[in-house]
This record gives structure tokens, C-alpha cells and sequence, in this order.
């Protein structure tokens, strides 16, 4: 019998059941309980979250088309690897998009959000003193969002939001990284200086750097996960 691994959904959720269980599978794919490259059982998903297999088929089809699963013909579901291609691309995309919002936010940022990126740097100092991962995570989610709002700029926000779920996961990567915490860190107290001083020009700069950088540990998470891979079977038929 396979070891369970996907908590059961709250039935009593305010939530429909077909996104508690999208919800579900994509966060176990983000934090690593489901593995690339590995086979996505419906019988057994469908047990272990305690519900039909109609939910988890609908849920499939969504997450295919967010990129975290592919679709095998006569073989079924897996999670999908992260390519270098997949990397560049979402990188590529979110280095313009963030290097723009933080030199808008250098002009159009409100003193309460600034209190609120300074209240940030503190909480991201504390998970990492802690060790809390899933904080971290959280914190630095909610710094990239501060950073929008303060950009005062509605169709940015939506366009960065489109690639929400994989910078999630790519994020996750990134900050288990062995000492990229601390770097990011930095990054964003010298980041959140730029803005106080309304230098847009910095700020940009700094912006831009901070997700090349966190582009560059992926890269090397790939790396170790592919020299990994080679010793590891290949997903059964």
C-alpha cells in the first residue's frame, strides 16, 4: 500500500471542491511531495483527499494548462520537470515586469506601504531565524506584492499575477537554496533603501538583479536535480 501523502480536503469549506482539490494537488507539487518526472495516480489522489475521481480529472486538466503537469498519451499524468527553457522564459518575463514596478513604486509609493515593506524585512529576518521555510515563503510572496500595489499601476499587477502560480513554485527553489535566504534578504533591504530614497533608476536596477539572481540559483537547483535524475528510474508505464 503506497504511503498517503495528500492531507483529505475540508469538505466543510466555503471553497467548491474542484479548487480544494486544485488547491491541494498544486501545493504538493510546489512544496516537492509530489516529485518531477513523477506518474499522478487518480485512483490513488482520489483516496487519499477523499473524493471522487471526476474532482482530481478536472483538477489535472487545470494544472496542465498552468504548466505543473504534463498529459502522456496511454500513460496518464506526471508532474512536469522545471527546464531551463521554463526558467528563462518566466525570468525573463518578471525581470522587465519587476524592475518596472519598482521603479514606479520609487515614485508613487504611500509612507503606510513603506512601513509595511520595512514590517516585512523584519518578518523575513525572523523566519529565517527560525528556519520556517513556509513562512518565508509567505513573507516574501507578500513583499513582491507590496511592491505592485505600490506600483499604482493595475495592468501590471494583472500580468504579473498571470504567472502568480509558477513563480510559486519557482520561488520555493529559490529560497530552499542553501544561503540564498540571507542573500534575498539583502537584496530587498537594499531594495526597499533605493525606493525610500525615490530613486527610480536604482530601484529598477535592483529589482532586475534580484530576479536574475534568484534566476541563476534555479538554474543551479536544476543542475543538481538533473545529476540527481540520472541515477533515479524512469517513471514506470
Amino acid at each position: 500500500m503506497p504511503e498517503r501523502r495528500l492531507t483529505p480536503v475540508n469538505l466543510e469549506s466555503y471553497k467548491p471542491l474542484r479548487e480544494l482539490v486544485l488547491d491541494a494537488i498544486r501545493t504538493a507539487i510546489m512544496n516537492g511531495t509530489l516529485q518531477p518526472r513523477e506518474r499522478l495516480m487518480e485512483i490513488q489522489m482520489a483516496e487519499e483527499l477523499g473524493v471522487s475521481r471526476t474532482p482530481i480529472r478536472e483538477a489535472l486538466r487545470k494544472l496542465e494548462l498552468e504548466g505543473f503537469i504534463v498529459m502522456v498519451p496511454r500513460k496518464g499524468a506526471y508532474v512536469a520537470d522545471l527546464s531551463f527553457k521554463d526558467i528563462a522564459d518566466v525570468f525573463e518575463i518578471r525581470a522587465a515586469l519587476e524592475g518596472l514596478a519598482a521603479g514606479l513604486a520609487a515614485e508613487r509609493i504611500t509612507e503606510e506601504e513603506l512601513e509595511a515593506m520595512e514590517r516585512n524585512l523584519v518578518e523575513k529576518q525572523e523566519a529565517i531565524r527560525n528556519n520556517d521555510i513556509d513562512r518565508l515563503v509567505q513573507v516574501d510572496t507578500n513583499f513582491h506584492e507590496l511592491l505592485y500595489q505600490a506600483s499604482r499601476n493595475q495592468r501590471l499587477s494583472t500580468i504579473i499575477s498571470n504567472l502568480r502560480e509558477q513563480i510559486q513554485r519557482f520561488r520555493l527553489a529559490s529560497l530552499s537554496y542553501p544561503g540564498r535566504n540571507k542573500e534575498s534578504l539583502e537584496e530587498h533591504k537594499k531594495l526597499v533603501e533605493a525606493i525610500q530614497a525615490r530613486d527610480s533608476q536604482m530601484a529598477r536596477q535592483l529589482a532586475t538583479e534580484h530576479i536574475e539572481n534568484a534566476e541563476n540559483i534555479l538554474i543551479e537547483c536544476l543542475k543538481m536535480e538533473t545529476l540527481k535524475s540520472k541515477e533515479a528510474p524512469r517513471p514506470n508505464a
